[in-house]
C-alpha cells in the first residue's frame, strides 16, 4: 500500500460492524526510547486515518508502572492491546507495517482473504 492510498483502493476493507465501532486501545511502552516514540508516532497516524473520532488511546509507561504489565500480560514492548470491539486483539513492535496493524487488529480485512 503507498503513503495515499485508501484501504479499499491498496485491497482492503472495512470490516462490518467494526467499520463503525469504537476503539478502546492500549499501547504498553518503556519510557520515551526510540521504538516507544516509533510506535506511538505510527498509532497515532493509522488512528487518524482509519479510525478518526472513534478512537481512545491509552498509553501504559511500564517504566513508570510496573505492575500493569501483568494485567494485559505483556511480555514485550512496545504492544498494542485493542480492547473494545471485542475480542482483544495484541500487536507488538513499532507498528510500522502498516498492513499487518490493520489486519491483525481487525481494523481492515486484506480482500480475497478468507477467514
Amino acid at each position: 500500500m503507498t503513503e495515499n492510498e485508501t484501504p479499499t483502493q491498496a485491497g482492503f476493507e472495512a470490516q462490518g460492524d467494526d467499520a463503525k465501532a469504537f476503539w478502546r486501545l492500549r499501547l504498553y511502552v518503556a519510557g520515551q526510547t526510540p521504538k516507544s516514540l516509533e510506535a506511538f508516532a505510527n498509532l497515532k497516524k493509522l488512528c487518524e486515518e482509519y479510525l478518526k473520532g472513534r478512537y481512545e488511546v491509552e498509553v501504559i509507561d511500564l517504566i513508570e508502572n510496573p505492575h500493569l504489565a501483568n494485567q494485559d500480560q505483556i511480555i514485550a514492548i512496545p504492544t498494542l492491546i485493542r480492547k473494545l470491539p471485542t475480542p482483544i486483539r495484541k500487536i507488538i513492535g513499532t507498528l510500522a507495517d502498516t498492513e499487518r496493524v490493520l489486519v491483525g487488529l481487525e481494523i481492515c480485512e486484506r480482500i480475497g482473504d478468507s477467514k
